[in-house]
């Protein structure tokens, strides 16, 4: 599939249901259109279809107006990975639109631009470890991995860091003081709102790629995991057992 002709930018819908927030975006090319963001404790399948239809209604657009869909494949919270990519698979099928896949940790390296030393994607993975990956920004390509995506726990990876670096994810709120602890100065922490992942950054990302002809079928789109789920580790205890 060719990318779609428009002056002003693909429209575009992006959903993130990694974490306990929830984001859902609508942008045109690289402009923000509407973004609605829960941080409340009601699950993802409960809220989703409401906010798109609100942005949608909000906005004057119509599903069948959308050229490109996005949604964050984590790694992050499993069933909220499961929900968000049910739902834009659901929504792709309807409308035959191409889907783009965002990593959530470089959606969270997106709330730093222009970072001027390496920035740490540090996210909450709970059993006391976090889903990890390093970025350097560029001017042009924002976020840019420096290594591949991992889960450890905090300490392990804070002792790696002999020069400064700035943290940013939901996972810092938790470890506050053990950052400071530990990297003292060499943390740079941004205030709390930068830690919040945002559709929008996710749309934005989901652009460059989709403008790179790196977009997929719904079939294709998977979530990342890094790790293996309770289910798959209690089923491997069984066959190992």
């Amino acid at each position: 599939m060719g990318i779609v002709e428009n002056s002003a930018g693909p429209k575009i819908l992006t959903l993130d249901s990694s974490s306990l927030s929830g984001s859902v975006s609508l942008c045109q090319g690289e402009l923000p259109v509407a973004e609605s963001l829960l941080n409340i404790r009601s699950t993802h399948s409960e809220k989703l279809l409401k906010q798109i239809d609100s942005l949608l209604d909000e906005s004057g657009w119509q599903l069948a107006d959308l050229d490109l869909l996005a949604v964050v494949t984590g790694p992050g919270s499993f069933t909220g990975l499961r929900i968000g990519i049910a739902t834009i698979k659901g929504i792709s099928q309807v409308l035959n639109k191409p889907v783009v896949p965002v990593s959530s940790l470089q959606t969270a390296a997106m709330n730093l631009p222009l970072s001027p030393v390496p920035i740490c994607a540090f996210l909450d993975a709970r059993k006391s470890e976090v889903y990890t990956q390093l970025f350097d920004w560029h001017p042009a390509a924002g976020p840019v991995a420096i290594d591949r995506p991992e889960v450890l726990p905090p300490e392990q990876l804070l002792m790696r860091f002999s020069g400064q670096v700035a943290l940013v994810g939901d996972g810092v709120f938790l470890y506050r003081q053990l950052i400071e602890d530990i990297l003292a100065e060499r943390a740079l922490l941004p205030v709390a709102p930068a830690h919040q992942l945002h559709a929008t950054k996710a749309s934005w990302l989901a652009l460059q790629a989709y403008q790179s002809g790196l977009f997929y079928s719904a079939a294709e789109i998977l979530p990342t995991y890094i790790r293996p789920s309770d289910a798959e580790l209690t089923l491997s205890k069984k066959q190992t057992g």
